[in-house]
């Protein structure tokens, strides 16, 4: 049986600590999305399908599963600073590997090793619960989200500029030029916290199988997170196969240009942080769902106008990030020494949901063009609604 040893007090969630967490996870988490508006140009220099050059993108996600599933539990049982810092060595290896990539299939497999390496910023959220008082871990969580959330917007503008003017490689390059300045800042800046799980790698992972089953909290917000994110990856992937063709004919800098868009939502995301602390977490989620499945009705009837697809992304970024804090301030209030894996159960099945959605708006789009993608992301959205009504209240019965 594992158990648990009591260890000198956590340091205390200073801002600087808290600022320092939240840039790192927005700069870290960007790596996975840098892709996405280069897809275009990627299957233009290696002379495949777009199709084929979205595989790219999907497994950045799937990278980011199994890195969420077999790094981040460690950070129960191990140093936590430290396993970021080596962690940090292997993403600047995975993006000189795609920096250089001479064929497409070495890029995927480059793709899927960023996905697995720069799972770090879920090594910062429990952290930032873990240091923060428990009436203002809401607000924590979700200032560390909103450094996330603005790091996957800004990763598509920063990589479509780039991508334009100096072409994809360039975009791997430079992010590995970032990481390395990052290293630096946490080696010296970043609090070190130890472990409280006692037992075995094996013990470990066996734990996130029983916490699954224990906790059907747990299970509720996996799913609504899951179906959400695939809303979420089939949009932006494809978003960029929209605006290449007619009537837009823009090339990577406006589809990323995007992302500036969402990020002004993604700011808001301390505001749903701190709603979540005050307010029954049944109606955020009810309300959040909705607003993802308005952004898609919106998609689907003004593909044609800038304008409206703004306001479509504006809704989907509001409500997937208004969602997505509201289940991980659910999950931390569970057991406090468990937060690292808890955290991997939900964010495992959550990457795993955006990579399902990425794959299936890619070829959706690829049969059906645009109709295609938003009947994807409807049926993912509609489902997540369903799955909260159905469930939320006999969860909330059995606690």
């Amino acid at each position: 049986m594992t158990k648990t040893n009591t260890r000198p007090a956590a340091p205390q969630l200073t801002r600087s600590t808290l600022w320092l967490m939240t840039i790192a996870a927005g700069m870290v988490v960007a790596n996975n999305y840098y892709n996405q508006p280069l897809l275009v140009k990627i299957a233009d220099t290696f002379q495949v399908p777009e199709a084929q050059a979205g595989i790219v993108a999907m497994l950045s996600q799937v990278g980011y599963a199994i890195g969420l599933l077999f790094i981040i539990p460690l950070g129960d049982m191990l140093r936590r600073k430290r396993l970021i810092l080596i962690d940090f060595v292997l993403i600047i290896l995975s993006l000189l590997l795609a920096a250089y990539a001479p064929n497409i299939y070495t890029l995927m497999a480059a793709s899927l090793l960023i996905g697995a390496t720069c799972v770090v910023p879920q090594l910062f959220v429990p952290m930032a619960a873990h240091l923060a008082k428990p009436e203002e871990r809401g607000k924590a969580v979700g200032t560390v989200m909103s450094g996330l959330l603005v790091g996957i917007l800004f990763s598509r503008t920063l990589s479509g500029f780039v991508g334009e003017h100096l072409g994809w490689r360039a975009m791997f390059l430079i992010a590995a030029g970032l990481m390395l300045v990052l290293w630096v800042a946490l080696y010296f800046l970043l609090p070190e916290i130890h472990p409280e799980f006692k037992g075995n790698y094996k013990s470990l992972m066996k734990s996130l199988l029983h916490l699954f089953r224990t906790e059907p909290v747990l299970r509720l917000a996996s799913a609504r997170g899951a179906l959400s994110f695939a809303c979420f990856g089939g949009f932006w992937t494809t978003l960029v196969f929209l605006l290449e063709g007619p009537p837009f004919f823009k090339g990577s800098d406006v589809a990323g240009a995007f992302g500036l868009v969402g990020a002004g939502g993604a700011i808001m995301a301390s505001v749903m942080g701190r709603l979540s602390d005050r307010f029954d977490t049944r109606y955020i989620q009810m309300a959040t769902l909705v607003m993802i499945i308005l952004a898609y009705v919106v998609f689907g009837s003004f593909s044609y106008s800038i304008l409206m697809l703004v306001v479509g992304v504006i809704l989907l970024d509001l409500g997937l990030q208004g969602s997505h804090i509201s289940n991980q301030t659910l999950i931390f209030s569970l057991d406090p020494a468990a937060r690292n894996r808890l955290n991997t159960v939900y964010m495992f099945t959550y990457f795993m949901g955006g990579a399902t959605g990425t794959i299936l708006a890619t070829q959706a789009w690829q049969l059906w063009r645009w109709s295609g993608v938003v009947l994807v992301g409807l049926f993912f959205s509609s489902l997540a609604l369903a799955v909260h009504l159905l469930f939320s209240g006999k969860v909330r019965k059995a606690l």
